[in-house]
């Protein structure tokens, strides 16, 4: 579809959608007096324009009219409302299937007197007078309930922006290796993943995001990659609080695929390399150790740990592939326990596992838990569980384990609703 044909189909559905939606509140609002019905009228179709407008602003006016953090609230609050009312659409179109059922049924059945309400204003039809056709009126209770419908996931949509977004959670796991060497037995690992920086909007917050993790006084830090949306200079304004993110064994970084940038349009094939080349630079000047298809051995009296990271090895569709494992491997034959940084969980299943059975645990992130979803005892649901095998959380084959970090930050949908910003701390010990 190129862009002049989705200029016009988008504003046309969305006039369509509020148009369907409008039915709902139109019946619900029938009883009340014509100037209140005028005044609801004139808020729900205000709202339609104003968002007509919106739309029309950063179609128009030139990119930089708006900040990066004003933009993507404005197309929140454009696309937020649709998304509820498409669920309230969903329960008028039982009403209406209802309706021309009954409609159907009146073609071939037609009593010819009765004494009948034939709309909820309770007005009757008198004894020996025909029922009209097209009174088969719409139900106020499935009105009622596409209202309610619609408005919980705009209530829980705004709520993810306003405290999901920055409401991070400490996940404690224990980590039982069992050729775990005795001087790194009872070490503390924090990982970070997906950081986003170019989608934060909230300094403060990601300040004491960050002071979080320092209270856990971690051995250990492991960053899994997406430190940037798409541009480099996303992170300068965040790089005096992650520079912040010490701990006496070093933090070890590795790339994501947002790193590399291939998701905008660059002048160049040097700019874009010249951005990865910012980003890396950018882990350089927080201090982090950057693994790019490296392996590093961490030595405790004689004792030793390999460290080995990837750059973003994804198997899925349209996945980037820019990592070599082979290559990063090579030197840590004869470490006891292996610790690998890949940024995609599908790397797992498709290298990892079948060909370095040696490597006990991978650390990815990448599907963020799709930023929505459940996580309470005895249900564990999100999106992303039909896109990727290995979603969230620790998982396990024979000695292998994976973890997939729900990540510290968040893009497109500006905040989280039910799976919330991560930061992981686990304890390895000998089995």
């Amino acid at each position: 579809m190129n862009r002049t044909a989705f200029f016009f189909i988008l504003p046309a559905l969305m006039l369509l959608i509020d148009w369907y939606v409008w039915q709902a509140v139109k019946t619900l609002s029938r009883s009340a007096t014509d100037s209140t019905q005028r005044t609801i009228a004139i808020i729900y179709w205000g709202f339609t324009g104003l968002a007509l407008l919106v739309y029309l602003a950063m179609q128009f006016l030139p990119p930089d009219t708006f900040g990066k953090n004003t933009r993507t609230f404005l197309w929140a609050s454009i696309v937020i409302p649709y998304f509820s009312k498409v669920f309230a659409i969903l329960i008028i179109l039982v009403d209406d299937i209802g309706r021309l059922f009954r409609w159907v049924v009146s073609l071939f059945y037609k009593p010819e007197v009765r004494e009948a309400v034939v709309d909820s204003t309770q007005k009757t039809i008198p004894s020996g007078e025909m029922v009209p056709q097209d009174a088969i009126s719409r139900s106020d209770f499935l009105m009622k309930t596409a209202l309610v419908v619609g408005s919980v996931p705009l209530v829980g949509f705004t709520f993810g922006i306003l405290s999901g977004a920055h409401d991070y959670r400490i996940r404690r796991i224990k980590l039982p290796l069992k050729n775990l060497p005795s001087g790194f037995n009872g070490i503390k690992i924090a990982q970070l993943s997906d950081i986003h920086s170019g989608s934060f909007f909230n300094r403060t917050a990601v300040k004491g995001g960050v002071e979080m993790l320092l209270r856990e006084k971690p051995d250990l830090v492991f960053f899994t990659g997406d430190l940037v949306n798409s541009h480099a200079e996303e992170v300068n304004e965040f790089i005096t609080i992650f520079d912040k993110v010490k701990s006496p064994l070093g933090v070890f970084s590795t790339l994501g695929n947002h790193d590399y940038g291939k998701y905008v349009r660059w002048e160049s094939q040097q700019a874009e390399r010249q951005n990865v080349l910012n980003v890396i630079a950018a882990h350089k000047q927080m201090g982090w150790n950057i693994l790019l298809d490296e392996n590093r051995i961490l030595d405790q009296n004689g004792d030793k740990l390999a460290l080995i990271g990837v750059q973003n090895l994804g198997f899925g569709p349209a996945a980037l592939r820019a990592g070599n494992l082979a290559k990063a491997y090579q030197g840590t034959q004869e470490a006891p326990v292996k610790l690998l940084l890949s940024h995609d969980p599908t790397h797992w299943d498709a290298q990892v596992r079948p060909d370095y059975s040696d490597i006990d645990v991978t650390f990815s992130g990448h599907t963020h838990g799709a930023q929505f979803g459940v996580e309470i005892p005895g249900v564990r649901w999100s999106p992303a569980q039909y896109f990727y095998k290995q979603w969230a959380g620790l998982y396990q084959e024979g000695d292998q384990r994976l973890y997939v970090n729900r990540g510290f930050g968040y893009i497109g949908y500006p905040g989280r609703v039910g799976i919330l910003p991560e930061i992981t701390v686990f304890e390895l010990v000998k089995s």
